[in-house]
């Protein structure tokens, strides 16, 4: 055992070589757009962290659409840059200069239209929207793929169904990443991982399929406009490879403050599906991972197309182009939060000092004594709608009969089960249907916070052993930044998934539980259970 001279002395040089990195500008940077938050994680050389920032923000529905304000993107960036500044002078006692390179993530998909001006054209629209069934069963037909809600190409052919007259002078159009990218770079461009979120990318050319492409023209052509798809896209990049450098203007709008230098390489932005892979090591084919915070998905690298195309999965890439089936979910923890927000308010009138971190961890904990099928208690955690399972809209809905087993630990096991109940169901066609073989799944985003209940219950789910990470807590933000070490440090030339094997991970993966039988049984019960009742939801959503 280590003396508390020797951990004071690891303390103190840990702190010296970060310091020494920070002020020798080899640091590296990634900020990543969340859903709730905004974070920036700053890594050495080893890919280590060594100082973060967040900003705290909510989307806002707007004239019955879900989205930021430009001027919010703005504030929450430059605060967050800030916040970590403030925590880089306390640790380490020095300012933030001049940096290796900079990654910049965000939440996938959306719609954000530009005219000639590079000014916005209608409010940001984000993953969340269900507005555009009509677009996405269209190009689903047209294309011979499934097309999601929340895909930019859905958003774009929606307005153009509607008559939207912004549509004539779009000159852009690209994700919350590439928006950011673009104002702090002046280059208009995309991880391959985001652009196959805008409209499906071929893995052979790891850019925008050409043969979609064309469809899409020629089906908009009688509008007379004036653009055809590709003039409006971002170029898509694979990772890796140059995506300019932060301009003097770009290094203004992230900090105000002026002490950071222009100059510095900025990696392809990625989104957040593509930042949670390289983040748990899931880049390679037979691999996948879960993020589940928020709203939740599950990404798992493919060795081959699937036989046909599902309207539950989406077909993305990782941020080298491999092809990923994705499950989105629109909604996950949000619900959880709202039930402990309410014993913790409990805890308040009964004069009970609160902690967080403390209810959350024994309310997971009690979770896991309740009864494997959570006694018959069904959550449905659809705080908007879920396209995965039909619902345009959401009603946050708890559901019980009087004979059923109605306790605290059931109640928390159903939330749980709940909040990945539509992952689960989007799961089932992969694993059960397609036959598709994964090695490693690994788990990251709050839901995997506590206890280690979350990842029992989801190895449950899919009836796979699931692996968490000591970084995973540190999500799409450091994820990104790995991003940006490979565009600068990737000295031998290594392929994404061997550098993030042989230099980021070296080995490591993580602690894993395996599934009992009898949780599996009791997960599979209650998805029965779940997918009959769905009805109810429904009828909910359609009364106001």
């Amino acid at each position: 055992m280590l003396s508390v001279n020797s951990v004071s002395s690891v303390h103190n040089f840990y702190v010296m070589t970060a310091k020494q990195t920070i002020e020798a500008g080899k640091a590296i940077l990634g900020i990543e757009f969340g859903s709730t938050r905004i974070k920036a994680v700053l890594i050495d050389q080893d890919n280590k962290p060594i100082a973060q920032g967040a900003f705290e923000w909510e989307n806002q529905l707007v004239d019955g659409l879900w989205t930021y304000s430009i001027d919010l993107i703005w504030k929450g960036l430059q605060d967050c840059y800030a916040d970590l500044r403030k925590n880089v002078q306390q640790q380490y006692e020095c300012e933030i200069e001049g940096l290796a390179a900079i990654g910049f993530s965000a939440m996938m998909h959306g719609y954000m239209a530009f005219n000639e001006k590079q000014e916005i054209l209608v409010p940001f629209r984000t993953w969340r929207n269900t507005n555009t069934g009509k677009a996405a069963v269209e190009l689903s037909k047209l294309f011979n793929y499934n097309i999601p809600l929340r895909w930019s190409i859905s958003h774009l052919y929606e307005c153009i169904l509607e008559g939207n007259e912004h549509v004539s002078e779009i000159r852009f159009l690209t994700t919350l990443a590439g928006y950011v990218h673009w104002q702090v770079t002046g280059e208009f461009v995309l991880g391959v991982g985001d652009a196959s979120g805008m409209i499906p990318v071929d893995p052979a050319t790891k850019t925008y399929d050409t043969e979609m492409v064309r469809k899409f023209n020629e089906l908009i052509a009688p509008k007379g406009y004036s653009w055809k798809l590709l003039d409006i896209l971002p170029k898509s990049l694979n990772a890796g490879e140059n995506a300019g450098v932060l301009t003097p203007e770009g290094a203004k709008k992230l900090d105000p403050s002026g002490h950071l230098k222009a100059g510095i390489p900025v990696c392809p932005p990625e989104g957040d599906a593509g930042t949670g892979m390289v983040a748990t090591n899931a880049v390679k084919q037979r691999t996948g991972n879960v993020s589940a915070g928020t709203s939740s998905f599950s990404m798992i690298v493919l060795e081959k197309p699937l036989s046909k195309p599902y309207e539950a999965i989406d077909l993305v890439t990782t941020p080298d182009g491999s092809l990923v089936a994705m499950v989105h979910c629109n909604n996950c923890t949000s619900d959880i939060n709202a039930w402990v927000a309410l014993f913790k308010e409990y805890q308040q009138m009964l004069g009970v000092p609160v902690d967080m971190s403390e209810i959350y961890r024994k309310l997971f904990s009690k979770a896991l004594e309740g009864d494997p099928d959570c006694g018959g208690l069904m959550a449905y955690n659809y705080v908007s709608g879920e396209p995965v399972t039909g619902l345009a809209e959401g009603r946050p809905l708890f559901v019980r009969s009087a004979t059923d087993k109605f306790n605290l630990a059931n109640l928390m096991r159903a939330q749980l089960y709940g909040a990945i109940g539509v992952l689960k169901i989007g799961n089932d066609i992969l694993l059960k249907e397609e036959n598709v073989k994964v090695d490693r799944i690994t788990g990251h985003g709050g839901y995997f916070k506590s206890a280690g209940a979350g990842q029992r219950v989801l190895a449950a789910a899919l009836n796979s052993p699931i692996s968490v990470m000591e970084t995973a807590g540190e999500g799409g933000a450091w994820g990104i930044a790995l991003l940006a070490s490979y565009l600068v440090n990737n000295e031998k030339n290594l392929s994404l998934a061997d550098y993030l094997d042989q230099v980021v991970f070296a080995g490591n993966t993580g602690v894993s539980v395996s599934p009992t039988a009898e949780d599996v049984a009791g997960f599979e019960k209650y998805i029965e259970n779940y997918k009959r009742c769905l009805p109810i939801e429904q009828v909910a959503t359609e009364c106001k």
